[in-house]
This record gives C-alpha cells, structure tokens and sequence, in this order.
C-alpha cells in the first residue's frame, strides 16, 4: 500500500518552504500526500491564504481553524493538538512533516510522537532571537527526523543529542523556488498586485513575544521614521502573534500615505519577485536574513528578534542591524547600498530531490520510533 505524507502548515511562510517537497511527494506512485492547513491561512484577515493551497491543485486538503485572531499561544497550541490528534487517528499517516519554529509544527511533533509516528523536522538546529527558538529545538526532541540546512544547524542537533543518522543535510526547500525559472515577472506581479512604485523596499515587521511591553513603543519609531525616509515602501502584514494588533494599529498611518502599499498576505513566488527586484528589505523577519542574501538585497534588520541567527553575509555588508531608533533607523535607510554579491549556504535548489530520495529508500522508514540521548563524546 502506499505510505501517507501528512504535511502540515499554518502559515504563508512554511508553506513556502514546504511547496516543493509537497509536489515530489504528489508525484509519486509509492506516497500518497495529505495537508493538514490551520493557523494564519484559516484567519480572513490575512487573506484566507488556505485558497492559495487548493489553488496550487493539492489534493486532500484539510482545513481546520485553530484560532481566533491574537488567541494565546498556549491556547492555540493546545487546539492545534486537539484538531490534529482528531485528524491522525482517523487518517492513520505513516509520516509527519513539520517545518521550522511555530506553535503548529510543535503540535504536529507532539501528536505524531505521542502516536508512535514518525514525525520529520525541516530546518531544525537553527537559532532565533525570541521563543520560536525554544519551539524549535523542543521540535528536534520530539522529531525522529532531522531535514536541516546546513552543516552548522546539523552540528546544534547533534549537540541536543540526537542519533547522527537521523540528520540529513537537504538545504532550505524554499531555495528551489528562489532559484526557479518560473518565477513570476517584475510586470506580472505589479499588476497582480496594484503595485504602480518604480523602485521600492519592502517591510516586515513581527511582534517579540517576549517584548510585548515595549512593541507600541518601538513600532511608531519604526513607522515614524519610514514616513520621513519619503521611500516607496510594499508592506506584508505581521504573522498573527500576540502583539500583532498593536504593529496593525500603527500601520493604519500608512492608509493615506501614497508612498506605502499594505497587503495582507502574498503568494510565495510573488513575493520573491518583489523581493529580488528590490532596494533593500527593512524589519525583523528571517527573510531579511536569508532570502535577502541570496539575492544579494540589501537588508536593515530591526531589534533582537533575529539575534543569534545564523548570518553568513555579516562579514561583507548586505545586512544593517539597528534598534528601534529613529536616528539608526534613517542613517541607515539613506546609506543602504547596493549589494549584488549573493550568498547561498543552504543548500543548491535540489532540496525536493534529495528528500523524495530518502524517504524512497527503505532505511528512512526503519529510524526506530524510540529515541535515545546521545552524549557528545561517543562521536
């Protein structure tokens, strides 16, 4: 019988990252894929990105709303729990795959451990700034696969203690669309989108969980200071973390403002469009670290939240770090440089290869369900 892949994703970005793994698995005659879709998809007011899903024709989608907008993460992540275990014990999948570090890949880790299957992490062994940290690694203990990055995220795992063969070293999915051929056109994506800018920069912005005491605070010296750089400025809202209404709220002055176009949410490769096309990416976001590099955009990384992640770019300039000040803040929008020079140290475009790979042969699904701490010494 063929093996079912249960992919499961809650947000705009994972989805990206996990897009092309799905269409290998879809492909082939030996799986049979499903999609367990929740979190910001299911929220109208990120856009129902869930349509984006159904549109990309995978079959098998289910949909299941975890949430309501700035539910406590503890809450929803016991929801999340809830609506899966429901989803697994009727499906019954062979093997769960989770990506990065939000609430609903825990939820997938913990459902699929707690039911002796097999649960895959991609990107694990990476670091971050606030507690999507924490999650990740906390993913890494439950996962009995490990599908990371690069050599260093491999080297954290094995500092968390587990088995060496279960680390593969696949590169970032989300690289084999960066580096398609297929990418939308600069054109397309304008008139899809409305966007009339000649040239522009791109912000996102997310709340620190662990900060939300000062985020009003920080947020309008951020918007302050956009307002009198006079820059054209394309802006993705938040993700739905505590604290999202309050960035929201500050973004309601961008309304009026000809010189900012907000949106919602956008498709994956459209975005990558833009974001290749563009002066520079301002914010907070992974993004700013690392697609940013591979296109060798410019970027401005705004607070800690990103602090300790892994930057190969620090030692050639693409990217600008500075707190929530309004003088940091425009020294380094009216310095910002052009940077060409690109970085690509996850991976070569191949990561859905590579994974259909491993999971055809017959030693992936011979990794033992029960897992046992390995000290550091015995390798």
């Amino acid at each position: 019988m063929m093996k079912k892949i249960l992919f499961l994703t809650g947000t705009r970005a994972d989805y990206g990252k996990i897009k092309s793994l799905m269409r290998e698995v879809e492909k082939s005659n030996q799986f049979e894929l499903h999609v367990f879709v929740t979190g910001m998809h299911m929220l109208s007011k990120y856009g129902s990105t869930y349509k984006e899903i159904v549109k990309d024709g995978f079959k098998n989608i289910h949909q299941f709303i975890n949430q309501q907008s700035e539910t406590k993460m503890d809450i929803t992540l016991s929801s999340t729990v809830l609506g899966l275990s429901n989803y697994v014990h009727e499906l019954k999948p062979d093997l769960i795959v989770v990506h990065g570090d939000r609430l609903e890949a825990l939820a997938g880790a913990i459902v699929g451990s707690f039911n002796n299957i097999l649960v895959a992490h991609i990107e694990g062994g990476e670091v971050s700034g606030t507690i999507d940290e924490s999650i990740r690694h906390a993913i890494t203990k439950f996962a009995h696969i490990h599908l990371v990055s690069n050599k260093e995220a491999k080297d954290r795992i094995l500092q968390l203690g587990e088995r060496e063969e279960t680390i593969h070293i696949i590169g970032s999915p989300d690289i084999d669309i960066m580096l398609s051929d297929e990418l939308p056109s600069l054109a397309k994506v304008k008139d899809r989108y409305d966007i009339v800018f000649v040239d522009y920069a791109i912000l996102m912005y997310h709340p620190v969980t662990t900060e939300i005491s000062s985020l009003s605070y920080k947020v309008k010296i951020l918007v302050d200071s956009l307002i009198k750089s006079e820059i054209n400025y394309i802006v993705i809202y938040p993700n739905n973390d505590e604290g999202n209404s309050i960035i929201l709220s500050e973004y309601e002055r961008f309304n009026k403002n000809n010189k900012f176009k907000v949106f919602p949410s956008m498709r994956f490769e459209y975005f990558l469009t833009l974001l290749k096309n563009s002066r520079f990416m301002i914010g907070n976001s992974s993004s700013g670290i690392r697609e940013t590099g591979i296109y060798g955009v410019p970027s401005i990384n705004v607070g800690n939240r990103q602090e300790g992640r892994y930057d190969p770019n620090s030692k050639q300039g693409s990217i600008i770090s500075v707190d929530e000040n309004e003088y940091a803040l425009l020294n380094a929008i009216n310095n910002i440089k052009d940077y060409k020079e690109t970085t690509v140290d996850f991976g070569d475009g191949n990561s859905d290869k590579k994974f259909i790979e491993l999971i055809e042969n017959q030693a992936f699904w011979e990794i033992p369900i029960q897992k046992k701490f390995i000290d550091m010494q015995l390798y």
